[in-house]
């Protein structure tokens, strides 16, 4: 008599205490390249690699259901993660390929390296700060010839120069192996300055391999990708829809109240209709070009005011004071509802990690040529570990709470696209400053 078909092994692998899947079966490893990593790199499955992190946090096993995303197809499967000697080890039951059901999530943004690549002034460097990449129009600028590999230190082609504070941001970062702003150089051959931004570059084993960034031209925006929206016009549409009718129906409900229901029950559903308005609006930007107006002369303490005033009541109900430095005649140059967005996400992070009845403070400093926005708050801080991780999609601290890990990689977006950058202090146990720095006027 034949016997029944037995149910397929489980897909097997392994997550070190750094995040980077080290071993794995066919099906994980070939998803985990189809996501753009390899093995030995960072988990680069979203989805898993929050199972991961829960099991990590708790020191306990975790069983979740996971809808992955591949490249032609969804994943369906029942990830278990189980903590073993610092490391998770997962097991992966029922994977079952589906159809793709929604866009691909590789169209919200464009790839990183896509994305230096079409920046006039992109540039790269290993850990050792020797030049690896120039865009033609910065190679010129700085009288290189291009035909031959570089290779040569950064510092013979320009020279650092302290800011204000007597402090050079690009050492600053090497030394914390960190993402920096607002490096002012000179270039030797012809004296011009630039200012340099740049984010960490990681080798495929995910140590430290250098910065790769953009340089800006004092006085002008740092150039963006043109014709490129920081969200797919796809999942612009697809995410509007659902919220219009979310709005409808909240509407309906506060014309039309269910007299045996709550008492605040019309109340609610306006909270909810205002909300998803919000979002409404959040998504219209998302889907507009960052930067594409060029930027307006803007009162960068009014917009503050705003964006506090938004938050007026989440600090009410956390007891959390929201102090705001005054300030008269502090212009940036950007664009006012992309601003408002951001300092909207800086505060409300603020809010939900400050403890109860304690303060988050706004305050303002003009550097230069620079206008910075300073938001602190007196919570948990961030693990050294977690703070440039935090400023990738889909990727919260270890202590994060809600949320879904995009509003710092979109605020950080939108500021780039406006000249601008975000930076983060952070020592772990004694809070957070995020910083936003806007050209000044």
């Amino acid at each position: 008599m034949a016997s029944a078909p037995s149910d397929p092994p489980p897909v097997l692998g392994r997550v070190d205490a750094a995040g980077r899947l080290t071993s794995a079966d066919a099906k994980l490893e070939r998803l985990q390249i189809e996501a753009g990593s390899r093995l030995g790199a960072a988990l680069a499955l979203p989805q898993l690699a929050n199972v991961v992190r829960l099991a990590q946090r708790l020191q306990i096993p975790v069983s979740r259901r996971v809808l992955a995303a591949g490249r032609d197809q969804d994943i369906d499967m029942w990830v278990r993660a189980v903590p073993e000697d610092g490391e998770i080890a997962l097991s992966i039951d029922q994977w079952t390929a589906r159809a793709a059901a929604t866009p691909r999530l590789a169209l919200i943004a464009p790839d990183d390296a896509e994305t230096l690549a079409a920046q006039p002034l992109a540039w790269s460097v290993d850990e050792h700060l020797r030049v690896g990449t120039l865009a033609p129009q910065l190679a010129d600028m700085l009288d290189v010839d291009t035909a031959a590999p570089v290779r040569s230190p950064l510092t013979r082609l320009v020279r650092l120069v302290e800011d204000d504070d007597g402090a050079m941001p690009l050492l600053d970062a090497l030394a914390s192996r960190t993402g920096f702003t607002a490096q002012r150089v000179t270039i030797r051959a012809t004296g011009e300055e630039l200012f340099l931004s740049g984010d960490v570059a990681l080798a495929p084993d995910g140590s430290f391999a250098g910065f790769g960034g953009s340089a800006t031209v004092p006085g002008e925006a740092t150039p963006s990708v043109p014709g490129r929206p920081i969200i797919d016009g796809a999942i612009h549409s697809a995410l509007r829809s659902p919220l219009d009718s979310i709005v409808r129906s909240a509407e309906d409900m506060v014309r039309q109240p269910d007299t045996d229901g709550p008492s605040d029950y019309a109340e609610y559903a306006s909270d909810i209709a205002s909300a998803a308005r919000h979002l409404l609006s959040v998504i219209q930007s998302l889907g507009d070009q960052p930067g594409r107006n060029g930027g307006v002369r803007i009162d960068i303490g009014g917009l503050v005011e705003e964006a506090v005033a938004l938050l007026e009541t989440a600090a009410r109900e956390r007891s959390v004071i929201v102090g705001v430095e005054r300030v008269d005649g502090l212009y940036a140059r950007g664009d006012t509802r992309s601003i408002v967005q951001i300092l909207v996400n800086l505060v409300g992070n603020a809010l939900r990690h400050s403890p109860r009845a304690t303060a988050v403070t706004v305050s303002f400093e003009r550097r230069g040529g620079r206008v910075i926005v300073h938001v602190a708050d007196k919570g948990p801080g961030i693990e050294y570990a977690d703070q440039q991780r935090i400023f990738e999609r889909y990727e919260k601290g270890s202590a994060a709470g809600e949320g879904s890990g995009l509003g710092l990689a979109i605020s950080r977006r939108l500021a780039r696209a406006m000249g601008g950058d975000i930076r983060l202090e952070s020592t772990p146990g004694e809070g957070a400053r995020f910083s936003l720095d806007l050209p000044a006027v």
